[in-house]
């Protein structure tokens, strides 16, 4: 599975002249849904869509909160040209899921998104309609992401999906608890020596 997630301003979606949904700042979700995707693919992008820290903190520092944190608004439309090959100079999309299986799969990915979230704040398009998305991006900010590729050994898979859980679970934390967490690590420093505290920048960067 692909998306294509963008941090807008605002943004809307028409079919013709009619508007069929619209939201203030948040984010678009243009998602494109392969022929090999599972509910594990589909777990993982909602997951990541809606913990993705692409908004400023109270205070003003940048890359620190995600949509949900924020309070903000998110706006989904099915893309299956996401899953194009390239054949020469010509688009293929064979390995994109047949429009009578994606268009259940993807309503399960908005449901999963609603009960993870506030379901009003989750808006979307026009299934299988020719739809102008009209897009006003901050920043420009533009994230590309994609499922991760399965193994084929199921016990590999799982360890897999463990490692990246916890990987994501330590990100999460807040630099309090994790500064508490490394402090019951350490020994006691000598209150004597200095730190070096003031010229030290990494707690800025992600861990």
């Amino acid at each position: 599975m692909r998306a294509i997630i963008q941090r807008v301003t605002k943004a809307r979606v028409t079919v013709g002249e009619e508007e069929v949904s619209s939201i203030g700042r948040g984010i678009c979700v243009l998602l494109g849904i392969s022929v090999d995707d599972t509910q594990r693919d589909a777990e993982y992008m909602v997951r990541k869509i809606l913990n993705l820290r692409l908004f400023e903190d109270e205070n003003g520092r940048a890359w620190a909160k995600s949509v949900v944190e924020r309070d903000l608004e998110v706006l989904c439309v099915s893309q299956f040209t996401l899953q194009c090959i390239l054949k020469g100079n010509k688009p293929d999309f064979h390995s994109a899921m047949p429009a009578e299986l994606a268009q259940p799969f993807y309503n399960s990915i908005l449901e999963s998104m609603r009960s993870a979230y506030k379901p009003e704040l989750i808006k979307d398009g026009k299934f299988g309609a020719y739809m102008q998305v009209h897009i006003q991006n901050d920043g420009p900010v533009t994230i590309e992401l994609t499922s991760p590729a399965r193994p084929t050994d199921p016990k590999q898979f799982s360890k897999l999906e463990k490692q990246q859980l916890r990987k994501e679970k330590t990100c999460s934390k807040g630099p309090s608890e994790s500064g508490r967490e490394k402090g019951s690590l350490r020994p006691r420093a000598d209150p004597s020596a200095s730190s070096g505290a003031e010229d030290d920048v990494s707690s800025d960067r992600e861990p």
